[in-house]
C-alpha cells in the first residue's frame, strides 16, 4: 500500500519565518516537522534538542524543518508570547507553527487532529511528493533518524535522476 498524502497543517501563526510556510509548496522538498508543546517534559529534554540539530545539519541540504506547536493542554499557560519566549530561551531558529485551535472549542488542535496524533513529541517524515512516510510518537535515536531521512533525501535524489 502506497504512503498516504500529507495532511495539509492547519497553522494559526509562524514564528522564525518571514512568511508563512504552506505545506503543498514544499513540494519537492523533504519535510522533517516535529510536534511538540513547550511544557512537555520529553520534548524539552529530547525533541527540541534534535528539532535545532535537524534543522542546522538538514537545511542546508534543501530539506524543510519546522516545529509544530500542538497545544492539547494547559491551554492559557501556552500562549503565542510564552512560545516567543521559550524559542528565544532555547535558541530555536526554524520555522514554528502555532498549530490552530479546534474551531468548536475542542482541546485537540486541528493540524494535531488531522494527523490523529497521539501526543507530543510527534516526528513526522514527509517526502518529496508530499507522502507521509512515517509519523513517530515518542522519542526518535539522532542517528536512526539521521539515517531516515538521508534515504528520504537519497530516493528523492534517485527518483529525480531517472
Amino acid at each position: 500500500m502506497a504512503d498516504p498524502d500529507a495532511p495539509p497543517w492547519h497553522i494559526a501563526e509562524w514564528l522564525n519565518s518571514a512568511a508563512p510556510l504552506d505545506l503543498e509548496a514544499q513540494r519537492g522538498k523533504v519535510v522533517v516537522a516535529c510536534a511538540f508543546q513547550m511544557l512537555c517534559p520529553g520534548c524539552v529534554s529530547h525533541a527540541i534538542p534534535q528539532l535545532k540539530a535537524l534543522h542546522e545539519v538538514f537545511t542546508p541540504l534543501g530539506v524543510t524543518v519546522v516545529g509544530l506547536h500542538t497545544v492539547f493542554e494547559h491551554h492559557r499557560a501556552m500562549t503565542t508570547t510564552a512560545l516567543r519566549a521559550f524559542l528565544y530561551e532555547y535558541r530555536v531558529t526554524c520555522p514554528v507553527g502555532v498549530d490552530a485551535p479546534d474551531p468548536d472549542g475542542g482541546a485537540i488542535p486541528q493540524t494535531m487532529a488531522a494527523y490523529r496524533m497521539q501526543g507530543t513529541p510527534t516526528l513526522l517524515l514527509i517526502d518529496r511528493q508530499g507522502r507521509l512516510r512515517q509519523q513517530s510518537f515518542g522519542h526518535v535515536a539522532d542517528l536512526q533518524l539521521g539515517a531516515q531521512v538521508m534515504r528520504l533525501l537519497l530516493a528523492s535524489d534517485a527518483a529525480t535522476a531517472d
